[in-house]
């Protein structure tokens, strides 16, 4: 007689992780919008005749609107993504969830694909790091080009920073769409669901 197969566990994650994805992707979003908005007022290529989005790919309605929403959910953002710096601090998560030395080793010569699959995973995490500090400092320096000048003066001229700030937007959505595609090869739709419900 077959003895039937368990299904394995539902993964448990705790309330701060599951807020913290909920208000990342509503956010994200938000300011994906808003951005879109700000940029059809002067496109960041092109000029004044430069390529538009089109009008339902965006939020706030006119140049102002878009600033509005843009500039209100950058503080939700931006604090949601500090007090999860300061939890994974705190409960030490980031020894499991950033690249190692030992993850690179496995990226080059290991044999186990699962293990190189939480490598990919661990060294991707790490890299977005470094692009969510230029989005926020260079979107910082555009709120406020005057009062943090010497800010906006690091990345040289206006369109300059205008560009960097831009570029960072499809890179983080990127990073999400391939965070979201290595939890569901390692976790299937059960991660997925864990990290919301």
């Amino acid at each position: 007689m077959a003895i039937p197969k368990k299904s394995p566990p539902v993964p448990h994650q705790k309330i701060v992780i599951k807020l913290f994805h909920c208000i990342i992707i509503v956010s994200l979003l938000l300011m994906i919008g808003s951005g879109l908005q700000i940029y059809n007022a002067t496109p960041v290529f092109g000029g004044k005749e430069g390529w538009r989005f089109p009008d339902f790919m965006t939020l706030g309605g006119w140049l102002a609107g878009g600033r509005d929403w843009h500039f209100a959910i950058m503080w939700v953002f931006s604090f949601n993504l500090l007090i999860y710096g300061i939890y994974i601090g705190l409960t030490k998560r980031w020894q499991r969830r950033f690249v190692s030395g030992s993850d690179l080793k496995v990226l080059k010569v290991g044999q186990n694909p699962k293990r190189k699959t939480y490598a990919w995973h661990r060294l991707i995490y790490t890299g977005i790091i470094p692009i969510l500090i230029l989005a926020i400092a260079s979107g910082l320096a555009m709120y406020k080009p005057v009062q943090l000048g010497w800010l906006a003066g690091l990345f040289g001229d206006w369109q300059t920073l205008r560009t960097v700030h831009f570029l960072t937007v499809p890179i983080a959505l990127i990073f999400t769409i391939v965070h979201m595609l290595m939890g569901l090869k390692v976790g299937g739709l059960r991660l997925w669901r864990s990290m919301f419900v």
